[in-house]
């Protein structure tokens, strides 16, 4: 039995559960497209308007589900634009599989139009990059790349001559996802042993959770009470343990918390779950240290581990929870409990002070106390991601999405639409920064065609305000960070959404309890005042840069600087 190549394709793919395939239609994609056409009751195609949402869907799908994100597109110039969502996908360890048109095999290598070499330029992103050359081979090999990018948390790549799609092949290929099964790795109890033997003889043990505990939410709260220990989270494990958990230090870094600063430097035993943490300058290295991780290239790779156990993170801790006994008082939890709620009550000072407009910090903080305990945040880079770490009071119930190591700006608008996408029955909270908002602004008529209800918000200061303190922090001059005056509320408004201007915090409330569960994409456009991300704890060389940047504006506008509160200075200094 015959059948067209692209068909076949088309059914591996479905085979292996995806539902839904993120791109733009094209020339060198159109025999693919054609098929997606014909088995529209297996696989969607989701239109987005451009192919860096494309590819910033597929991955922001495949962190919030752990399973395989989807992106397609034409050769040449729209393959170009996948490789932003495509880092991001790499960095953050997300499935994505990117299917990449190219013009038809006769004509490869004769300097065609939108010819691109992209087996060569998606070289370095890929974890399985391969060129199509026989239609016979189609299934095959996508069924190999499927496997690979779920086994390896990666990218793979197809590139697929427009012809070669077209051909009719023999029927007779089986994908291989019943015989697929990740690697499961055997949890040694004589390490287990010698790790509690650890915690037991050290009294100020700390722990250091990554992504790899989503699934071991349950068994890392049972870890950390039963043994009495402090936890500090990443970036893109907040909420993995409720932010407001008396043990929850928050985040370690410069968007992090001056008590998870404090206590990692006074820890005599670091416990890393399930992270790959890269700022090693705030890890303690002077101290003993264990490590459980899937990835045996991760073990020992930031700083020198003890005990470094290559296994499962919900596995590795149930043993832990089973095989030890209680600890039943530690005066450095005392003392971490101590200092993080004094941090939170430094927090109140911050976002309850005097100010004109919106506060950014008071805004965070008002969204996370409407937001229903089963949200979905997508939270974009800048201060969108400053203000979420430290104001918005993410719990395990909910999801939580960045672009954790690429920090690639426009990211919170595709992890919107995916996450409405693949959770309809959930709500949806989207922010942004103005700068990030208009990167993809055109993509929330992708939210409005697909009747995504979602609730995003752009913190319009007309500035790029991260960039704003990151120069005064280096003792630079504030230079190249004005943004020009959009509407976004008018933009929401023209793509068929609904849009609002938000100008004081009353409107705000009043907005975010109108618009709790909307019924279709919202956009409110908030005149944010520009309020300073400080991090938790300013170190040397950054008050020095401050400093410097001082000297520098008195010298050259002949005026002081707006800066920050002292108070809130001295708090994050001293």
């Amino acid at each position: 039995m015959s059948v067209r190549a692209s068909d076949k394709m088309v059914d591996v793919l479905a085979k292996w559960g995806v539902d839904n395939i993120y791109g733009l239609p094209g020339d060198s994609v159109d025999t693919t497209i054609d098929a997606l056409y014909r088995a529209q009751d297996k696989i969607k195609f989701t239109h987005v308007l451009h192919e860096e949402v494309a590819a910033l869907s597929a991955a922001a799908h495949a962190k919030l589900t752990g399973k395989l994100g989807v992106c397609l597109s034409i050769g040449g110039p729209g393959a170009i634009h996948l490789l932003n969502g495509l880092y991001d996908a790499k960095m953050d360890h997300a499935p994505v599989l990117a299917i990449l048109g190219q013009v038809q095999s006769k004509l490869l290598n004769t300097d065609f139009f939108q010819e691109v070499d992209t087996h060569v330029l998606f070289d370095d992103v890929a974890v399985y990059n391969k060129i199509i050359m026989d239609p016979q081979s189609l299934p095959r090999i996508m069924d190999e790349a499927i496997r690979t990018a779920i086994a390896k948390k990666g990218v793979a790549v197809l590139t697929i001559p427009d012809d070669i799609p077209d051909h009719m092949i023999k029927d007779n290929f089986t994908p291989n996802v019943d015989n697929f099964q990740m690697e499961n790795y055997k949890v040694d109890d004589a390490q287990i042993k010698k790790a509690l033997e650890m915690i037991k003889i050290h009294s100020n043990p700390i722990v250091l959770a990554g992504v790899g505990i989503k699934d071991a939410k349950k068994e890392t709260k049972e870890f950390i009470e039963k043994y009495k220990i402090p936890i500090i989270l990443t970036m893109p494990a907040k909420g993995l343990v409720d932010d407001d958990h008396p043990y929850n230090l928050g985040q370690l870094g410069k968007l992090g918390t001056k008590p998870a600063f404090e206590m990692m430097q006074k820890a005599d035993l670091v416990i890393m779950l399930g992270t790959d943490y890269p700022y090693a300058p705030y890890l303690n290295k002077k101290v003993d240290a264990i490590q459980i991780d899937t990835n045996a290239d991760r073990l020992g790779k930031r700083r020198h581990v003890n005990i470094a156990i290559q296994a499962d993170a919900k596995e590795a801790i149930s043993r832990l929870n089973e095989l030890g006994e209680p600890v039943k008082e530690r005066p450095f939890l005392d003392e971490a409990v101590a200092k993080i709620g004094q941090w939170h009550s430094w927090m109140h000072d911050v976002y309850t002070k005097k100010h004109t407009g919106v506060l950014p910090s008071l805004m965070f903080h008002n969204l996370s106390k409407n937001a229903p305990s089963d949200t979905i945040w997508s939270i974009d880079v800048g201060t969108s991601t400053a203000f979420g770490a430290r104001f918005l009071t993410a719990k395990s119930s909910q999801k939580y999405t960045i672009s954790a190591w690429l920090g690639t700006m426009g990211c919170a608008l595709p992890g919107a639409i995916a996450a409405k996408h693949d959770f309809p029955d959930r709500p949806v909270y989207a922010v942004a920064g103005d700068g990030a908002t208009a990167m993809v602004m055109q993509d929330f008529a992708t939210a409005v065609r697909y009747n995504l209800p979602m609730l995003y918000i752009v913190l319009n200061n007309k500035l790029l305000a991260f960039i704003e303190y990151e120069q005064q922090s280096a003792g630079q001059q504030n230079y190249g960070i004005s943004l020009p005056e959009i509407d976004f509320a008018k933009v929401a408004e023209a793509c068929g959404g609904i849009g609002e201007r938000i100008t004081t915090d009353e409107e705000f409330a009043d907005a975010i309890k109108k618009y709790r569960r909307p019924d279709k994409p919202v956009l409110l456009d908030v005149a944010v005042t520009d309020e300073a991300p400080l991090p938790g704890k300013i170190m040397m060389d950054e008050a020095h840069g401050y400093a410097k940047f001082g000297l520098g504006h008195v010298i050259d506008k002949k005026s002081l600087p707006e800066l920050p509160p002292m108070k809130e200075i001295l708090r994050s200094f001293l």
